[in-house]
């Protein structure tokens, strides 16, 4: 009888470890999002559970060719729908999403792959119909199959600070090219990224890892 009463005392206790670990974890190393869109086809699919690395010294060295999730820079995303879900559970999930234990909806996040870094100058498109960054042609093996590296004539220069984003599915994505009007001009603030995707964890069949994929060599 003493030792269930020990377990019982202690299980509050280990919850309360459980659930602090996670924050630490998420806070930062690793924080988890699912995909609410397409935009990112076929390289991520719609409801796919990816981890995202938060590690300092990893992340804050954003590559061209990344895939990364970003926090809204300016409005790109429409104001969210009134949840019809019951408030107390609305509340308990929030909790768990807060401390990692569940994914991030990611309704105020975008994911995007880098396209372009400080500095680089890219321009849509050339003789090839490619990408041309820094007056080399790209290629790009992860664009959504029977879309083009762009439909939308682009030239721009990015600056300090900043990056390009564009999704995979080109056609399918309201990306940098979109919001070209906006306080960033179409720009993502280094500053606004969480981190990079680096696996899909769920649904099984998907499990793996996502890689850099730098457009030019």
């Amino acid at each position: 009888m003493s030792r269930k009463g020990s377990l019982l005392r202690e299980f509050p206790v280990l919850v309360i470890v459980a659930l602090a670990v996670s924050l630490i974890i998420k806070t930062f190393l690793v924080q988890f999002f699912f995909i609410p869109s397409g935009s990112m086809e076929n390289t991520l699919q719609i409801n796919d559970r990816v981890a995202v690395n938060k590690v300092p010294f990893i992340s804050s060295a954003i590559h061209r060719g990344d895939v990364v999730v970003f926090r809204d820079p300016a409005n790109w995303l429409p104001e969210p729908y009134p949840s019809t879900e019951n408030k107390v559970l609305a509340k308990i999930k929030e909790g768990f999403v807060a401390v990692g234990v569940l994914p991030n909806p990611a309704k105020q996040y975008l994911v995007k792959r880098v396209i372009g870094v400080a500095g680089d100058h890219i321009v849509c498109c050339s003789k090839t119909g490619a990408l041309e960054i820094n007056g080399k042609s790209s290629v790009e093996p992860y664009i959504f199959a029977g879309n083009k590296p762009s439909e939308m004539d682009f030239n721009v220069t990015v600056p300090e600070g900043k990056v390009w984003v564009m999704g995979d599915h080109r056609g399918a994505s309201a990306d940098s090219r979109y919001h070209q009007d906006d306080v960033n001009n179409g720009f993502v603030p280094v500053s606004r990224i969480t981190g990079r995707v680096f696996s899909i964890i769920w649904p099984l069949k998907h499990i793996g890892l996502v890689p850099n994929q730098n457009p030019i060599k």
